[in-house]
């Protein structure tokens, strides 16, 4: 026991220290465990193969999905709408919505999305992000709590209860406490917090795609030269090829994306888009087409081929709604001055084979550049179109030049919905009606709805594995055996014991109390999934005691683990926004202290109404 109980302190010590990331201390702390034969091999590894692991894995992935279809930017782009301008509104209703957006999506993932948004908006409506990000980061540890699958604690202390016989939770019964808790937050933000909140000045303003289109426009000209046509029944470019007609040689235009309108096409199963149309594209009646060309070149074509001009939206929303979706973007590039392109022959509106991209605009010396063939020079700009992904790889292909910005990260900030956003939503119900009815196990359930959005194409195969969070999914499963060593060698009998000796024969409240107050201790200086797989065997242990039931204390748990508002470490969310919001640490003590006591308070008033001792 002596041996267990030094583990355990130097693995804290690591955690709190640190100096190496918290997978690598939970691996060491594992080996140390097999090392001096505290555990056997199979109990060493059974964390890898733990229902929890599995579950947590695969919530990422399902979290990832409904950002890459739109839902978050969707969800984002609504709550901004309501705040309209007022910073009070827009505090609570960011915190409401990262707190909601939680209990279904990883809270890594909301801070992510909400994180840009509310930048944006903080300095639109004349405030600083200082003001707005720490609720925000509070707002989503708390919302996890409004679901079994919300945070990673709730799944293990549920998860603990199984594993020890004892009746799990249901989906939504964590909300019980956590609705409240968060409506706590929002009471406590609007007439506490705000006041606290500090007012750092930051030089952050985000470049979002609607700030970086109004950008292009204005730099590139990409609004110039850009016309939507139908082709009518009577045009002679029904049923026969692009390459048929040499636009690009004949009439110096480019085709660049072709939509299917036609219900006898799209009935045999045609795209309704075509968004890269090439030589051997077939022109079919009813198409619109996205043409590129001079005012001069688009009059000839309309009158030889019998075509009506469709009207354009403001350019800004014909851009987003017609040529950038979930699967295509745009993105600026620079050429240096030693990549291969420099000297090359290339003509604005091509689409490359090779690249998968097109060459939609291009600028010199920051004026754009009204010729259709150029020759390249260092230093010149460029904005293509292609998919995310091969916008993504295009690097690779071209040593020497550079992608402004992130196409992946703007690539989420697009919140146009398609058929797939609504295969990944309704992925998610899925899971949430199989945990709903306990019609199979946890893991199962999230396991299936997770392989579904892969199946289907709502999350790309190569960003199904860059969306788990590694670092924390290998820490969870190296801490698991320290909680089968705290159990095997008795230590967590002797924890339990101590709090049972010193606080249970005052009152069950006392020992919840005590739970509480150590659990939140270590959370603040380590994870929250390290912490609950610590304190969850203890809790248990000290209920079975004294003949109580183990629900309240693991409840407690699960809420004490998620209250990290103290330090900037506790939680990768406070960590996220310490820099966007420029905040110090005893920042974080100020303002997280009076919502900790309140947290602490309620858990403790109302814990043992709903789930009695």
């Amino acid at each position: 026991m002596s041996l267990m109980l030094i583990i355990l302190s130097v693995t804290i010590l690591f955690f709190m220290w640190g100096r190496f990331t918290p997978d690598i201390v939970a691996l060491l702390s594992m080996m140390s465990l097999y090392g001096f034969g505290v555990l056997t091999l199979p109990e060493t590894l059974s964390g890898f193969s733990n229902p929890t692991v599995i579950m947590i894995a695969s919530l990422f992935i399902l979290g990832e999905s409904l950002a890459q279809t739109g839902w978050t930017a969707v969800a984002g782009e609504k709550i901004m709408k309501l705040a309209d301008k007022s910073t009070i509104r827009l505090l609570l209703i960011t915190t409401l919505g990262s707190g909601f957006l939680s209990g279904f999506v990883s809270n890594t993932g909301t801070v992510a999305t909400l994180l840009p948004i509310t930048i944006s908006s903080a300095w639109n409506i004349g405030t600083l992000p200082s003001k707005l990000l720490m609720p925000v980061a509070f707002g989503s540890n708390t919302g996890g709590l409004l679901t079994l699958t919300g945070t990673p604690p709730n799944i293990i202390v549920n998860n603990t209860m199984i594993e020890n016989g004892i009746e799990g939770f249901s989906f939504f019964e964590f909300a019980l406490i956590g609705l409240p808790l968060l409506l706590i937050t929002l009471v406590y933000f609007r007439y506490l917090g705000y006041r606290i909140l500090p007012s750092n000045q930051t030089n952050n303003k985000p470049v979002n795609i609607e700030t970086t289109l109004h950008k292009w426009i204005e730099a590139y000209k990409v609004d110039n030269e850009y016309y939507r046509l139908r082709i009518r029944s009577v045009s002679p470019l029904i049923n026969t090829k692009i390459g048929d007609w040499n636009f690009e040689s004949a009439y110096d235009a480019s085709i660049i994306r072709i939509k299917r309108r036609h219900p006898n096409i799209l009935k045999k199963g045609h795209e309704p888009y075509m968004e890269f149309p090439t030589d051997d594209t077939e022109l079919r009646y009813h198409d619109i087409i996205t043409v590129k060309g001079d005012t001069s070149a688009i009059n000839a074509l309309m009158i030889k081929f019998r075509l009506g001009l469709l009207p354009l939206e403001p350019v800004v929303d014909e851009l987003r709604n017609n040529l950038i979706n979930q699967e295509v973007g745009m993105a600026e590039i620079l050429v240096t001055p030693k990549s291969i392109l420099v000297g090359r022959k290339i003509k604005v509106g091509n689409f490359s084979k090779r690249f998968g991209v097109q060459l939609m605009a291009a600028s010199r010396n920051n004026k754009p550049i009204t010729d259709r063939k150029i020759v390249v020079k260092a230093g010149d700009a460029f904005i293509i179109r292609g998919t995310w992904k091969d916008i993504e790889q295009l690097k690779n292909y071209y040593e020497n030049i550079v992608i402004c910005g992130s196409p992946e990260g703007m690539a989420k900030t697009v919140n146009k919905l398609t058929f797939k956003s609504f295969v990944a939503l309704s992925s998610l119900l899925l899971m949430i009606v199989l945990l709903v009815f306990k019609l199979v196990p946890g893991a199962v359930a999230a396991l299936l709805s997770a392989g579904i959005v892969v199946v289907t194409g709502c999350i790309p195969l190569s960003k199904t594995y860059k969306s788990i969070s590694w670092i924390g999914l290998i820490m969870i499963a190296a801490m698991i055996p320290m909680g089968i060593a705290l159990q095997k060698t008795g230590t967590a009998s002797l924890m339990a014991n101590g709090l049972v000796t010193s606080l249970g024969e005052f009152h069950p409240v006392a020992l919840l109390g005590g739970i509480f107050v150590i659990t939140t201790l270590f959370s603040q200086v380590i994870n929250n999934s390290a912490t609950a797989v610590l304190m969850a065997p203890i809790a248990i242990i000290a209920a079975q005691a004294l003949q109580l039931s183990a629900a309240p204390f693991m409840i407690a748990v699960a809420v004490s683990a998620s209250t990290a508002f103290l330090t900037p470490m506790g939680t990768t969310t406070n960590a996220m926004v310490l820099a966007s919001g420029g905040y110090r640490f005893a920042d974080y003590l100020k303002v997280g202290t009076p919502l900790l006591l309140l947290f602490m308070l309620l858990t403790l008033v109302l814990v043992p109404f709903i789930w009695p001792f």
